[in-house]
């Protein structure tokens, strides 16, 4: 049942994960069929702002799916989460283009953008909350692991399709028709997911509070709790957001369009790029939440956070200097990422109390990322065209990883923590030893 269930839980975050990939990395197709203009930078710039639009809506999907997941439970929730996502995008696949259908293209766009970004904010935090809960204590790292594996999968699956289909068709026919081709396959993705979530049982740990009457019976009653009683987590979660989506969307989607437009690399090359540096994050993630089980939670964001800050203008410097060059500044950033991307379904569900665990993590962690996530491709683009400076990005994540690192200072260690029942884990819950104490003698 637990292989069955982390199966699902990644497969599910993959699907959804493929879908903001294709966009990522279609990008510049979709620029010139929704957004045409002589200025190649205002195109973009728009392109990047549609990305943007779904997280703005990401904090919606949070307080309406956060707490129906605390009070129905997690499956049903996540089942909706992923019909939405990949309905949205098959219709992103079927849209006119501009020259068609005027502004109503563009604006038809934001709105399945809204979609995706409603059903986001409830499918993150309830896959996290699953695994988190469906996983033991002692090997929460390792197995909570496996969800960001699903979420790099679905990156590196939506720039292999993007890639696969530009060499297929030409960069002429994609322009024209080829990009829909990625945005069609997230219907059947989509169908696969749900299929395999509809097949596993809601998590032990809900099913338990469920029993003993101690699920909250309104979403209100959730939310006034969250607030009243749990500010200093929601405040330190959303900090530590900031450092990890802005690092998260700086690095895997801006960089296409960072190293095509401002360093002159071919599609191809950036593509290709992209894709053989997430397939080495994805081979160490596994071990990197192993070794947060035996270490902790909180040392693998300290030396991530402090390798990024020290690392990140060193190697966009070295990005510059072509393709092979570029290839090792990704994947150094890439690998001290991983460190925390890692841990994250460990550490995030296990900041909140069962009863109020999927609101709390939805509600904080779609909020942080719709301010400085979502919009950080776009506003990575506009800082280099004011300050005319390509370590922009470098510096955005500098100053995102001092906001981390002062949100680290409030969070328990968890590891190894239980996560049962209304108590704070870490704090109010049983801290396992690391290995099970020997049995005592007669």
């Amino acid at each position: 049942m637990l292989r069955r269930a982390i199966g699902a839980s990644a497969m599910g975050n993959a699907t959804e994960w493929f879908d903001y990939g294709v966009y990522a990395y279609a990008a510049v197709y979709i620029q010139q069929v929704f957004f045409p203009s002589d200025n190649e930078s205002t195109s973009a710039l728009y392109t990047l702002l549609v990305f943007a639009v779904s997280f703005l809506v990401r904090p919606l999907g949070g307080l309406v799916l956060g707490p129906l997941g605390d009070r129905l439970g997690r499956s049903r929730v996540l089942a909706a989460t992923i019909v939405m996502m990949a309905a949205a995008t098959f219709f992103v696949g079927v849209l006119p283009g501009y020259e068609t259908a005027g502004i109503w293209a563009p604006i038809a766009l934001v709105v399945l953008r809204m979609v995706q970004g409603f059903s986001t904010g409830g499918e993150y935090g309830g896959a996290a909350t699953f695994m988190a809960e469906y996983s033991p204590d002692r090997k929460r790292g390792f197995f909570g692991s496996f969800l960001e594996f699903g979420t790099l999968a679905g990156f590196t699956l939506g720039a292999l399709v993007v890639l696969g289909t530009e060499l297929a068709v030409g960069k002429e026919a994609m322009g024209e028709w080829g990009w829909r081709i990625p945005f069609l396959l997230g219907g059947p993705l989509g169908l696969v997911g749900l299929y395999l979530r509809t097949k596993i049982e809601d998590t032990p740990v809900f099913t338990e509070l469920a029993e003993s009457g101690e699920v909250e019976e309104q979403a209100t009653t959730t939310l006034k709790d969250l607030v009243r009683d749990y500010k200093r987590p929601l405040l330190a979660l959303g900090g530590l957001v900031v450092a990890l989506n802005v690092t998260n969307y700086t690095l895997l989607a801006y960089m296409p369009t960072y190293l095509e437009q401002k360093i002159d690399m071919s599609s191809t090359a950036s593509l290709t790029l992209i894709i053989i540096g997430q397939l080495v994050m994805m081979l160490v993630i596994p071990f990197s939440g192993r070794l947060s089980d035996r270490l902790g939670r909180k040392p693998m964001w300290w030396v991530s956070l402090g390798g990024l800050f020290v690392m990140a203008v060193p190697m966009y410097l070295l990005m510059a200097q072509g393709f092979v060059a570029a290839l090792v500044g990704f994947a150094v950033l890439g690998l001290l990422y991983v460190l925390q991307l890692s841990t994250i379904s460990a550490t995030f569900p296990a900041m909140f109390p069962t009863h109020v665990r999927f609101a709390g993590f939805a509600i904080a962690y779609n909020i942080s990322t719709a301010l400085f996530g979502g919009t950080a491709p776009a506003a990575n683009e506009k800082l280099i065209a004011m300050t005319g400076s390509e370590l922009v990005p470098a510096y955005y994540m500098m100053a995102a990883c001092v906001v981390g690192a002062v949100a680290l200072l409030f969070v328990p260690e968890t590891a190894r923590a239980s996560i049962r029942g209304t108590g704070v884990p870490g704090v109010d819950t049983e801290v396992k030893p690391l290995q099970p104490a020997p049995a005592a003698r007669a």
